[in-house]
């Protein structure tokens, strides 16, 4: 039954995290969480929501990109989109004159982004499962068809991808109900953000041990000395058994990257994330030469721009932990083909979050990483981050230091109507009092 598509809105909304320093790290001094949020309404009254991410300023280029390609949308059957999913995702990301603007990068993937999630909302409320189940409950066939092999087919084939799916079906139940249970480990950045106090970050990672969580990052890369000193207070905070990880938000060059990390590795660090540049694959590559045999890996992926450029990182070897975000990449249809690449390579998926509403996505694909994939724990754990969760209607829920699997259908992504109209900019109930009181200026 036809189930066209008649609307495409987006709305503007920002949050004044750079007030408490929430975010910040050695590139992204005072960041405005920020998010385009869309929204897809069809015939039957059936909607479905997105978003990509941004720090502020910006936030709205996002939205009018995400505007350009509405006419490649509303009009659309849902019906005829999901079954050739694949195609849809190309047309989005294939017009004409519009993919000179990529192709398949910036800010215009980012737009690809929030509509493509806004579907896959759709679809999984449509078939009344939160989204992680709907994949792990795709036919591989079906769920392969989704993702566009364009310039990956020489590292991971179609028939590739469906045969590493068939065979992890059969203890596929097993690990649902594992999930279930316990959840899928987390990590947090939320005590170690760089503009912290140093009393702030022990109060906030004794407070994260009492509800569970062993594994921790602290931001780097503004002075090594003082790096040293927050990474001593942290570690004997948190104990010399739980594990440490460090983010440079691409900061350095490449040698600076590999002696400053040398400094650090006294305080038994995981892995170095973002040292240098996201582009620079032969960057991070001679980084995690010298680093791993010190027993550290490189992470990288939040700034990836698309599947092609995680063939080459995979491929080469310059990481040790894919770090995969819904919104960066064109959405759940590239997110997936990364997934499959990462598992191919033998390679931990640890998702990026954070930010508004990453937390919320990410849970769903590192369940079904684990459920339909790789069908391991082993070093894989998701990002977490204790901000804004407050404004969704079915927020990320913790047990532990776990996320645990969502069961309201869709994408975990609807925000309240009193959070959309606070904080859209600049007429949102809160930017108008921030505004009028001089905290900020209208820049734009």
């Amino acid at each position: 039954m036809a189930d066209s598509i008649i609307s495409l809105t987006v709305r503007d909304l920002r949050f004044p995290t750079s007030l408490e320093k929430d975010g910040s790290d050695a590139m992204n001094k005072s960041p405005d969480y920020s998010c385009p949020y869309v929204t897809l309404e069809t015939e039957s009254g059936l909607t479905g929501n997105g978003i990509t991410f941004s720090l502020g300023r910006g936030n709205n280029i996002v939205c009018e990109a995400i505007k350009l390609l509405r006419h490649l949308v509303v009009g659309q059957d849902i019906c005829n989109i999901l079954q050739n999913f694949g195609a849809f995702w190309r047309s989005l990301t294939s017009e004409d004159q519009i993919r000179w603007l990529g192709p398949e990068k910036g800010v215009m993937h980012m737009a690809v982004a929030a509509i493509v999630n806004a579907v896959w909302d759709l679809w999984a409320k449509k078939e009344k499962k939160p989204l992680w189940k709907l994949l792990v409950d795709l036919e591989p066939e079906q769920l392969v068809s989704t993702i566009d092999f364009r310039h990956i087919e020489d590292c991971l084939t179609k028939q590739e991808a469906i045969e590493m799916l068939q065979c992890m079906r059969a203890d596929k139940e097993k690990r649902e109900q594992e999930m279930r249970a316990n959840g899928f480990p987390a990590y947090t950045t939320s005590c170690a953000w760089l503009g912290y106090s140093d009393e702030k970050i022990v109060k906030l990672c004794k407070e994260a041990q009492a509800d569970g969580f062993t594994r921790f990052k602290m931001k780097v890369g503004s002075d090594v000395e003082d790096d040293k000193r927050r990474a001593g207070i942290l570690r004997q905070t948190m104990g010399s058994e739980n594990l440490l990880m460090v983010d440079a938000n691409q900061k350095w060059e490449v040698p600076e990257a590999i002696a400053w990390i040398r400094e650090l590795a006294p305080y038994k660090l995981t892995w170095i994330e973002e040292p240098t540049s996201p582009d620079d694959v032969l960057g991070h590559l001679e980084i995690a030469k010298a680093l791993n045999p010190l027993g550290i890996g490189v992470a990288t992926g939040e700034q990836c721009q698309n599947r092609i450029m995680f063939k080459q990182f995979l491929k080469s070897g310059a990481m040790q932990f894919c770090q995969i975000d819904c919104c960066r990449m064109g959405g759940v249809n590239e997110v997936l083909a990364v997934i499959l690449l990462a598992r191919k390579f033998k390679v931990p998926v640890c998702p990026h979050g954070g930010g508004v509403g990453l937390c919320e996505y990410i849970q769903h694909m590192s369940i079904f990483d684990y459920i339909a994939v790789s069908g391991s724990l082993d070093n894989r754990m998701i990002e977490y981050t204790d901000h804004l969760h407050e404004h969704f209607h079915h927020p990320c829920h913790m047990k532990n230091g776990c996320y645990m699997p969502p069961e309201t259908p869709g994408f975990s992504i609807d925000m309240k109507s009193s959070s959309l109209a606070d904080y859209e900019w600049p007429s949102g109930k809160i930017w108008q009092k921030l505004i009028s009181e001089g905290v900020y200026k209208l820049l734009e």
